[in-house]
């Protein structure tokens, strides 16, 4: 019996806020270090700097992320999610083959097609839910205030 795959299902309705939701490879916590948190805040700054989304809230917790915002006209969420997880994936895949080469079998991903790739998130998109009233909005950035760590 063959395995069910979650899918995300979005709808890129111009104008609508959207709450998203990913998860680290595994749900392990691969954001619990200073410098891949870093690197993720730094490709959602520059997906910001280069016009494609207004941030309104974030938080990252050490195996996954949550993040409000708002896709600039005739930006697709796919489009701003390929930016910033490929981004974040490929310098802690990088600094873990350079500086920590033993953990890598942990993000050891086979492939549907049979092929191995390393992975640092869950394949997938994640979870996106369009926020279409200011109600929803405030709701979902009030969540993201109170998950934030302390």
């Amino acid at each position: 019996m063959a395995a069910h795959r979650k899918t995300r299902q979005t709808f890129d309705t111009p104008g609508d806020a959207h709450f998203l939701t990913f998860s680290c490879f595994k749900r392990l916590p691969l954001l619990n270090r200073d410098r891949s948190r870093t690197w993720f805040i730094e490709a959602m700054r520059k997906a910001a700097g280069h016009g494609k989304l207004d941030l309104w809230a974030y938080v990252i917790m050490p195996e996954h992320v949550h993040l409000v915002l708002l896709p600039a006209p005739n930006v697709r969420v796919a489009e701003i999610l390929s930016m910033v997880k490929q981004s974040t994936a490929k310098r802690a895949l990088l600094w873990t083959r350079q500086n920590a080469p033993d953990f890598l079998p942990n993000l050891c991903d086979q492939q549907p097609n049979g092929k191995t790739h390393h992975r640092f998130w869950q394949r997938g998109g994640g979870y996106d839910r369009n926020l279409r009233s200011v109600r929803d909005i405030h709701e979902k950035i009030a969540y993201v205030h109170v998950t934030c760590p302390q």
